[in-house]
Order: C-alpha cells, then structure tokens, then sequence
C-alpha cells in the first residue's frame, strides 16, 4: 500500500474515532443530566399524598381519553353499522324490555364482521354500544340473542370497559415511570453502543448493550408486573361471570343465555390478530385459563344451567331464527 494509502487510512480512522468521542461525549453528556435530575428526585422526594394524587389523576385522564377516543377508534376499524329494527323487530322489543330494567342506557345494536361468532360492548351507559356479529344473526335464536344482549348490556352498566382501560393505563403509566428513571443509563449505552462503531470504522454497527440492557428490564419488568397482569385477567374473567349472572336476572332465562353461548362455542374456531382479546376462546389448560381474559366457556354453561335448575324459566315457546 502507497503512502498516500496509509495516510488516507489513518486520516479517516481519526476522523471517525473523532467522531465516536463527540457521540459519546453528547450522550454522556444527556445521561448525566438525566442522572442530575434522578437524583434531585431522590434527594427531594415529593410527599407519598401528592404524589399518589398525581399519579391517580394522570392515570384517570389518560384512561378517560383513551377510552372515549378507543370506543370511536374500535366502531370505525370494525366498520360497524347499526341494525335496522324493521329488520329485527322481535330483538329491539326484548332490548326495549331490557332497556327499562337494566340501567345501562339505550345503546345502538351495531352489526359487523368481527371475524367470528361474537358480541361485545363498547363504551358505557351513556355512549355505549353493542356490536353483534352478522353470523350471530343467523344461527341464534331471539331468546338467545336477548341473553347475549343482556349480557353485553351488564357489561355496559358496570363500566366494565372503562374499568378494564383504568386497569391498563395503571399498568403502562407505572412502567412508563420506571422507564423514565432507567432512561438516563439506556441513553448513556446507547452513547456507547455508537460511539463504538465509530471508533471501529462501522458507524452502523452496534455492540449490543442496549439490547442487552432491554432484554434484562423487560425479565425485571415481567417479574415485577406478571402479578398485576395475573390480578387483571382474574378480575376480566369475573367480570364475565357477573354479566351472565346479571343477564339471567334481566331476562329470567339463564338456559337461553347458556344456548347462546353454546352455539358460540360449537361455531368459534380460535383466532388470532388485532382483535383476539376481544373474542371468548376456549381454552383447555389451567396456564390458558390463567392467562385468558375470559373463563372456559363450558365452566359459564354449567354456571347457568344451575341456576336455572334453581328458578322457574318462561315456557314462552322458543322462537324461529331471525332472517
């Protein structure tokens, strides 16, 4: 190699050694302000009451956004669209019926594609709605369709939905505040992670610490949270048994409720997507139930079935499948 050749060489690895120690110099330079700042807090922490005010009342803002904002977001991704009553008369009497004795409003019955054989309640009982699957209008009978009308309709005049948004904006606000702290030894790698490409004549390499680092906060982060997540699912799954409880009060039929979901059952195939916490999947391991938002549907069939073995169900003759 030429002169000229070495020279060029020592000339762009000083250039960017230069480079890698300006990197590092700008990211140690934040990370130790972040550092100056993590420690003013600890020096001066702010009083256990006000502090906790604050977090309750972020936490209360950002799940109220979310869970307006979510409602409108989820009815426009689905393309949901309201059900015409001339086309189910029966089904709007029995709603209108509900209506007068559950308070959760009068919310619209929309339609749409959920992807399978389902129903779900969105918002609360002022703005609230139930989303039905088209399917569900085929294959179910009106009484069974009251009972998973009434059971979305419990859902509503609980504040189930609103709940369940508290619970995780609670969740993530708490993490997000976890990450703030950690955020000045994150930038302070990162500075590393580059700047070592730098001195290594790869400006696009990467030594891996922050991956690392992530790595190891996301298994501290799973450890810390996993009994929050586990307390969360346990309360999902009551809440779906205190809506059938609450729909067989309303209706007086807790046989057709357990029909309904019978019918689901032998028609749902297990999904997967965006949408998937929202679907009622069959699960059949305890670690499944465990981690699943709804109960076994079979445990919810039996649940109803006893009760109506404990009252006196209507004898109205079952009614024809709506068309």
């Amino acid at each position: 190699m030429s002169v000229l050749g070495v020279l060029s060489n020592v000339q762009s690895r000083l250039l960017t050694s230069l480079v890698g120690l300006v990197v590092l110099a700008v990211y140690t330079a934040v990370s130790l302000a972040g550092f100056a700042v993590v420690r003013w807090l600890v020096a001066n922490p702010p009083g256990l009451f006000p502090a906790g005010l604050a977090f309750v009342a972020g936490v209360v803002a950002a799940a109220y956004l979310g869970y307006r904002a979510g409602t409108v977001r989820l009815v426009a991704s689905l393309q949901a669209r309201e059900l015409p009553r001339d086309r189910a008369p029966e089904l709007y009497r029995r709603l209108d019926r509900l209506v007068g004795s559950m308070q959760a409003g009068r919310p619209p019955i929309l339609v749409a594609d959920l992807g399978a054989p389902n129903a779900l309640s969105v918002g609360g009982p002022r703005r609230g709605a139930v989303i039905l699957d088209r399917s569900l209008l085929e294959f179910l009978t009106v009484d069974e369709l009251e009972g998973i009308l009434a059971h979305e309709l419990a859902h509503l005049e609980r504040y189930d939905t609103f709940l369940n948004t508290l619970a995780v904006t609670a969740m993530r606000t708490l993490a997000g505040v976890i990450f703030l702290l950690l955020l000045p030894v994150v930038l302070f790698l990162s500075g590393i992670d580059r700047a070592a490409g730098w001195f290594a004549g790869r400006p696009g390499a990467r030594a891996g610490l922050v991956a690392g680092f992530r790595s190891v906060v996301l298994l501290l982060f799973g450890v810390v949270f996993s009994p929050f997540a586990l307390a969360y699912l346990a309360y999902s799954r009551r809440q779906e048994y205190t809506a059938d409880r609450r729909a067989a009060e309303a209706t007086g039929r807790p046989e057709a409720l357990a029909r309904g979901l019978e019918q689901i059952q032998r028609a749902l195939n297990p999904r997967s997507g965006l949408f998937s916490m929202l679907y009622t999947h069959e699960e059949q391991t305890e670690r499944h139930e465990l981690l699943s938002t709804h109960p076994p549907m079979d445990r919810r069939i039996d649940r109803l079935l006893d009760r109506a073995e404990t009252t006196d169900p209507r004898t109205a003759e079952r009614p024809g499948k709506l068309r």
